[in-house]
Order: C-alpha cells, then sequence, then structure tokens
C-alpha cells in the first residue's frame, strides 16, 4: 500500500512539473513584431495632387499594415515614377493611366523600352488636363498659343504627352510655340512673373498650383472644344471630356470643358500578393483620410476602381476588389 502510495505521490509530482512548464511556456510564447516592409512610395511635384495623396496613404498604410515602414517621396510625376519602378528604386507609384499602358506596351516615350515589371492596384480620380491663363493675356483658345511661351510640363513627363498630343489635334507643333519644360510650382511663377504666357497642369482640379496664381491674379481655363476631343480621343483612347465648373479657382468666372486621363495606383510586381492585398484593403477602408487630403479624394471609390485600367491587375489587389 506504502508502494502505491509513494508511486501516486511520484506521479502527481511529474504530472504538476510537466504542467508547470507548460504553463511557462505558453507565457513565453508572446507574438512575434511583423517584420518591417520598407514600402518607397513616388508621387509627383509638391504643387500637384499626387503628393499629398501619396502622403496620406503613405499614413494610411502605416497605421493599418502590421510592419509597414512606408514614405512618400517628391518625384517628377508619371515618367519618372515608371522609371524609379523599374530601377526598384520605389514599390508604388502615382501615375497616369496612358503613362502606364505606354510603359507596359513599349510605346511613345517608352519605345524600345518596354516596362513590364509593375502592375495595377487601382484607377482613383480623373486627372484633368488643364490649360490655364491669366485673363490679361487675352489666350482665349488653343489656336491662340501659336508663338506664345507655353509651360508644357516638366519634360518627358506625363504632362508633356498631354501637351503634345493636344496642340498636335490643333495642328501645332512644338516649332510653333516657345516651349519651357517647367514643372507645376515652374509654371505657375513663370505665369505670375510675366515669363509664361499659357500653362498645362494635369493633375485632379482644383490642383495647388493654379490656385496658387489664382490668389492675386484671375485666371481663364483655355477650353478644348467638342469636335477636337472627339479627335483627340479617337486618336488617344485614354482620354475622356471632363468640364471644369465656373469658380473652380479664385475669379474664375466661366466654366470650361477639357479631357481627363485617370489617375491610378500601381505597384512593383515582385511585392507579394499577401502584402498588396492589405495595402488595397486599408486604402479603401479609410477613404476619410484621402477625402481629408486632398478634394479630388470624393473621386475614388472601391466602385471606380478599376475604370481605365490600362495594365494587368496585380493578384493582391485582384484578391481585394473580387470580395464581395
Amino acid at each position: 500500500m506504502k508502494k502505491v502510495l509513494a508511486i501516486l505521490v511520484v506521479v502527481i509530482m511529474v504530472a504538476g512539473l510537466i504542467a508547470g512548464c507548460g504553463g511557462g511556456g505558453d507565457k513565453k510564447q508572446e507574438q512575434k513584431p511583423a517584420a518591417q516592409k520598407f514600402i518607397n512610395i513616388a508621387t509627383g511635384g509638391t504643387a500637384g495632387t499626387y503628393y499629398p495623396l501619396g502622403g496620406a496613404m503613405a499614413e494610411i498604410i502605416n497605421k493599418n499594415v502590421p510592419g509597414a515602414n512606408t514614405s512618400a517621396q517628391s518625384t517628377g510625376a508619371s515618367v519618372a515614377n515608371v522609371n524609379m519602378l523599374k530601377d526598384g528604386k520605389v514599390d508604388l507609384a502615382l501615375i497616369q493611366n496612358d503613362i502606364a499602358f505606354y510603359a507596359a506596351n513599349g510605346t511613345e516615350m517608352f519605345k524600345d523600352n518596354k516596362v513590364a515589371n509593375f502592375k495595377g492596384i487601382a484607377t482613383l480620380y480623373p486627372e484633368t488636363v488643364q490649360i490655364v491663363a491669366l485673363e490679361k493675356s487675352g489666350i482665349k483658345s488653343i489656336a491662340d498659343l501659336k508663338g506664345k511661351r507655353v509651360a508644357v510640363g516638366a519634360r518627358g513627363s506625363g504632362t508633356e504627352a498631354n501637351a503634345r498630343q493636344i496642340l498636335e489635334t490643333y495642328g501645332i507643333k512644338y516649332d510653333d510655340i516657345k516651349v519651357q519644360y517647367l514643372s507645376f510650382g515652374e509654371a505657375a511663377s513663370g505665369l505670375k512673373d510675366g515669363n509664361v504666357d499659357v500653362a498645362f497642369v494635369t493633375a485632379g482640379h482644383p490642383t495647388a498650383a493654379i490656385q496658387d496664381i489664382a490668389v492675386q491674379n484671375k485666371v481663364v481655363m483655355i477650353p478644348i472644344e467638342a469636335a477636337k476631343a472627339d479627335d483627340l480621343i479617337k486618336k488617344y483612347p485614354f482620354y475622356t471630356k471632363v468640364n471644369i465648373p465656373a469658380n473652380t479657382y479664385q475669379g474664375q468666372t466661366a466654366a470650361a470643358d477639357a479631357v481627363a486621363v485617370q489617375a491610378m495606383l500601381v505597384v512593383a510586381d515582385k511585392m507579394d500578393a499577401d502584402t498588396v492585398y492589405a495595402i488595397t484593403k486599408a486604402l479603401y477602408s479609410n477613404l476619410d483620410r484621402i477625402k481629408a487630403a486632398h478634394a479630388v479624394g470624393k473621386s475614388i471609390t472601391k466602385e471606380t476602381a478599376q475604370a481605365g485600367m490600362s495594365i494587368p491587375l496585380h493578384a493582391g489587389a485582384d484578391k481585394y476588389f473580387k470580395e464581395k
């Protein structure tokens, strides 16, 4: 009997020891922090629309994607951003849908230089090609631009491509104007200082560069006539017709018909599907923060996220948008 009791005591002690070890092990199995993901977002000039949007996106990703360490950087916008993706210098980028198409297909400024290492996440909002002059210049139509000093955007930028294509539709070549390759901010300064007669600005309206001009100068938006817009769209189907309402800018008393491309968010195709899914979900679950960053945010919706998508979707984004 004593032997039985002794054996039972040993068994109980061993069981207790095992249980104690197991309990201690559970306490030590704390959740490891998520591995850090350094994510760079290429945006555009500080006076444009991409820069504030990119900043808001970086903030959302950092707060909602475990381990994300995201930063937005000012760049030369669409074309520069594609090249930065190609060279592996950034992970996400805001670009125009027409530029994405050119790069993916090796046409226009990417002729013989096809870029294949990026995919789409979503189209965001219409980017209006705004053609702005000071009212005192007397410029009322694109036909008036011959011989004028025209800011067409930074050299090789998406805006510059838009300017060239629109001028071409009116039979105007660069040889017919005094071309100024200027960023949005530089173009605004040039208009205010009298060194530029008209500027092309491709961005969601209103955009900061033109708002800055309108504070002290009465501006006019140069329209694109419907027939010319139809000709442009026939040749370049990325464009759509839009209208810039009166009073979009301070002192702008007349509405103007215009054309637009689509802003879109793209990603390096090497990024894993789970991370892209998490980024996409985070952004579309926090659209209020994006709306607060810029007025164009009101146009960004899950329902319109594939409108004008000109390249294949990344698998992670595709998974998110297929969810109900």
